[in-house]
């Protein structure tokens, strides 16, 4: 009784001295925090029955704003659950399309290649003792940073996992790294392209074996460049072995070499998303490089562009007219044409029909830039300017180059009406255009246009 006496004046003691523990005594209560109101939402799904806008409705809100486009124009807009052409302007105008040529090489992985399939970086053991041969397999992805530091690609493969699988498969000490790059042919650098794009940020040459994507900073997406990727990663790998890196050297390994280690990238959608998101121009180049490998139709940059577009035409695309000389829109001697964009883009926003739908080419639009969201959206459609009602609405894939402007995605309509748009202008200044062409797109989002 006596410790139960202690125990109970103790507890009463500290309920006095210790304000909050006991409600009532101590220092006040707070004031009762208001409840927050219900967020309402923004975007929500599509209504089925939302109206179509007519034909005469876009023409009265989008004829103004076209004409100011300046230099040589063409666009469409399609209703991609009809298929039906909506409002158009010079829609077989044969235009440089800069990045927005990246939506067909994007399309026809899609239509040629799994989407769970991957890129895959092999080393084999070499011809000489202690010689082994790092087999690049088209992954720009790799990375020789270790596990857990990001690089500009989703869930990197790692040249730091792939020496620790050749050391645990060795048996000897690994004295020198050679390097294969046999599976792609012909140039690096693809027609239109210019040696200062590489330390421009803007490419590096491809070739099947890089690290990153050919760049000096694996964090950033458009920093400078390497003129040599492939031996570059045999360098970093013969450094992690312990092997002499300035003895790297190229070869091509011998058929049923014995394989000592394989990592791979990730999935082929995710890898469209992100060429698509980020405009990757190295990465769309291994794209069009893996459709044309897939069709066993060669491995060059001619062969990619071909490939790219037999892909599209087998699915039922009319590509004709179509030029591509490579498959990022690196190229001024690409031309497209704004109704094979818009009819690329519609087909990926297509409702589901049943097993012979083109539910696969979804990637397409998950991978499309957000207005004043994310990509390479994210800094225009501004709060206050003239294209402020596409913000967030608007999903598009841009084409810049010197002289080019290009946009090309969807967008919702104030009826809840999906839409898909493609607009192309060549011969004037970007930063004249590119607004223009956003204010279009922007005027779609806040039209019911009947």
């Amino acid at each position: 009784m006596v410790v139960v006496g202690l125990l109970c004046s103790s507890a009463a003691a500290l309920a006095l001295t210790a304000p909050g523990l006991v409600p009532g005594l101590g220092t006040p209560r707070p004031p009762a925090v208001p409840a927050l109101p219900v967020p309402t939402p923004v975007l929500g799904p599509l209504a089925a029955d939302a109206p179509t806008p007519s034909g005469s409705g876009l023409a009265a809100r989008l004829d103004g704003p076209a004409d100011a486009v300046p230099g040589r124009f063409g666009g469409v807009v399609v209703d991609p659950a009809t298929g039906q052409t909506l409002w158009e302007r010079d829609p077989e105008s044969q235009l440089v399309p800069g990045s927005t040529g990246k939506l067909l090489t994007a399309a026809a992985a899609l239509l040629t290649l799994n989407p769970t399939d991957t890129l895959a970086t092999r080393v084999v053991l070499g011809p000489d003792p202690g010689t082994v041969v790092l087999i690049g397999g088209g992954d720009p992805t790799l990375t020789a940073l270790p596990p857990g530091e990001a690089t500009v690609y989703p869930d990197p493969s790692r040249l730091t996992e792939l020496a620790d699988q050749v050391e645990k498969a060795m048996t000897a000490p690994v004295r020198r790294v050679l390097v294969d790059t046999s599976l792609y042919s012909g140039p690096t650098l693809a027609e239109g392209w210019l040696p200062a794009d590489i330390p421009a940020g803007y490419v590096a040459p491809i070739e099947p074996l890089m690290l990153d994507g050919g760049r000096i900073d694996p964090a950033l997406q458009d920093g400078p460049r390497i003129t040599d990727p492939a031996l570059a990663a045999g360098r970093a790998l013969a450094g992690l072995l312990g092997a002499d890196p300035d003895d790297v050297d190229t070869t091509t390994a011998a058929p049923g070499a014995q394989r000592l280690g394989s990592v791979t990238s990730a999935s082929m959608s995710e890898l469209v998303e992100h060429t698509l998101r980020t405009s990757d121009n190295v990465l769309a180049e291994v794209l069009a490089r893996q459709v044309a490998l897939s069709r066993k139709s060669g491995s060059t940059f001619t062969d990619g562009g071909a490939a790219v577009l037999a892909a599209l035409g087998q699915a039922g695309f009319d590509p004709a007219g179509t030029v591509l000389v490579d498959g990022s829109g690196l190229s001024t001697a690409n031309r497209v044409t704004p109704r094979l964009l818009g009819s690329v883009l519609a087909a990926a926003a297509a409702p589901a029909t049943g097993n012979g739908d083109v539910e696969f080419l979804r990637p397409v639009l998950t991978g499309l830039p957000v207005a004043g969201g994310f990509g390479t959206l994210d800094d225009r459609f501004t709060p206050g300017g003239p294209a402020a009602a596409g913000r967030g609405v608007v999903r598009a894939k841009t084409g810049t180059l010197t002289g080019v402007s290009s946009l090309a995605g969807v967008v919702t309509d104030s009826d809840g009406r999906l839409l898909v748009f493609a607009l192309m202008s060549n011969g004037d200044s970007a930063s004249v255009v590119r607004p223009k062409l956003d204010a279009i797109a922007a005027a779609l989002s806040a039209c019911g246009c009947r």
